[in-house]
């Protein structure tokens, strides 16, 4: 049953916010969001597919704050948002092909990914040219995180800030406003595949979601 007080309806808007700032500027919503679902008594496959779900307005505020650097970013949008939308469809069947113990087992894991990519030290702006190759590598790339992001997310905004930071020559906003884009189409996907068949729980998606609009 949820929620059953006014203290968790509070405590995942806050988490929302937090969220919804962390995500926009780092990739790190899910740090934020998913303890606090699970902190609230939602089990760990519920807690990770509504959190999915609620951070479908965290990316919609994010895209929106983004416009400005993303302008003139179309061509390789287009490119890299399909990879997105397969990595992150693939990663919502992946999951929900499991056992819910199987994935309780991994979220360990997950975390201790999450805190790698947490810590890895952010690229700085690269001057090469684009080649064919590169691109292939950064599609494929993408397409491997968003896989990742669709299974569980969390810190997968990070891995993608980080990749576009040293494959495309751009300022940390340019790269943010790009992961930003990627991002939400993976997690949108994602979300659309939960809403139908996931364990979803909407009280917390209304509330968490709020939250993130918000931040």
């Amino acid at each position: 049953m949820f929620p059953v007080t006014w203290w968790e309806i509070g405590l995942l808007i806050a988490a929302g916010v937090g969220g919804g700032l962390a995500g926009s500027i780092a990739g790190l919503a899910s740090v934020s969001t998913y303890p606090a679902l699970v902190m609230v008594g939602l089990p760990p496959v519920s807690a990770n597919v509504t959190n999915t779900v609620a951070l479908v307005f965290n990316a919609f505020g994010s895209v929106r704050g983004s416009l400005p650097e993303l302008a003139g970013q179309g061509p390789t949008l287009r490119r890299l948002v399909p990879m997105a939308v397969l990595g992150g469809l693939a990663g919502a069947v992946l999951l929900l092909s499991i056992p819910a113990e199987g994935f309780e087992n991994m979220v360990p894991v997950l975390l201790a990914v999450a805190a790698i990519a947490i810590a890895l030290p952010r690229g700085k702006d690269v001057g090469a040219a684009p080649t064919a190759a590169r691109h292939i590598a950064e599609g494929v790339t993408v397409g491997v995180i968003c896989v990742y992001g669709g299974f569980f997310g969390a810190a997968a905004g990070v891995l993608l800030l980080a990749l576009f930071l040293r494959t495309g020559g751009v300022t940390l906003a340019h790269a943010n406003a790009t992961k930003n884009v990627v991002l939400g189409a993976a997690n949108g996907v994602a979300a659309l595949v939960f809403a139908v068949v996931a364990p979803v729980h909407w009280p917390a998606v209304t509330a968490m979601g709020v939250g993130c609009l918000i931040g």
